[in-house]
Order: C-alpha cells, then structure tokens, then sequence
C-alpha cells in the first residue's frame, strides 16, 4: 500500500507514525468501499440504484411530512388569518367580527388574500426546508411550486 504524496514505503514530511498509520487505514477503508466510478470510468449503476432508492425514500418521508403539516398566515393584525397544508391547499379561513365593515369590503378581500398570501409563503419555505436536503436544491420533482 502507498501512502498518497510519499514515497512509497515512506510516511508524509512531518507525518508521525500514528498520522501515517491513521492515513493508510482511511485509504485502506475507501479501497474496501464499493467504487462509484468502475475502472474504464463506467459508473457503478448498483450503487447509482441504491442512492437513487435511498433519495426515493426520504423523498416520500418529507412529502408524508409536508401533508401532515398546517401552517397559518395572518393579516391585519390577526384579524384574518388563513390555514393551508404543506402542500398549500387552503384549509380555512377565520375573520374576526372586527374586520367586518360592510361600507369597506376591500379592505377585507385584502386582508385575506394577504393572510393567504403569507400561508402559502411558509409552506414553501417548509417545503424547501423538508426537500431541500433531499433534492440538494435539484427543482422539477413533481412538487408545488408556491
């Protein structure tokens, strides 16, 4: 075995025994390790398969997650305030008497949609924080796009 930037035979300038006992163990467990790269730069498509399965899996985990999860967005104060999923489908929809004013309905049609508006903002920012891990960032998945 050769350590690496060392003659063979040889531990690295300034290394200890223990540095190079230490660093010929770490390269002894990356050769036992199964290689994603196979000789000839074919890539290793059992390894592949197990990786994609194991990201298939906390993919489902975070998407059972996310449906499980309500999240509240509020307006005016608290006077509306809007509940949808994790996945952002809107839940419900709960006025205080307060923001009743028959002479200005707009300012209450604006009051919902904002607390609707901010619900649906933190379902994806939990989506994003549940996949992200997952997906590394990768979009196009199949999920909401808020």
């Amino acid at each position: 075995m050769v350590l690496r930037n060392a003659p063979e035979g040889e531990a690295p300038r300034g290394a200890t025994l223990l540095t190079a006992v230490r660093l010929a163990a770490a390269e002894w467990d990356e050769c036992e390790k199964e290689p994603s790269v196979r000789p000839g730069g074919q890539p290793n498509m059992q390894q592949m398969l197990k990786q994609a399965q194991k990201m298939q899996q906390q993919i489902a985990q975070a998407q059972a997650e996310l449906a499980e999860a309500e999240l509240t967005g509020t307006a005016g104060g608290g006077l509306v305030t809007a509940t949808v999923s994790g996945s952002g489908e809107l839940k419900a929809i709960r006025i205080d008497p307060k923001a009743v004013d028959p002479e200005d309905v707009e300012t209450l049609e604006d009051l919902v949609v904002a607390a609707v508006h901010n619900a649906t903002e933190a379902a994806r920012e939990l989506t994003e924080q549940k996949m992200g891990p997952v997906t590394g960032g990768m979009g196009g998945l199949g999920l909401p796009g808020f």
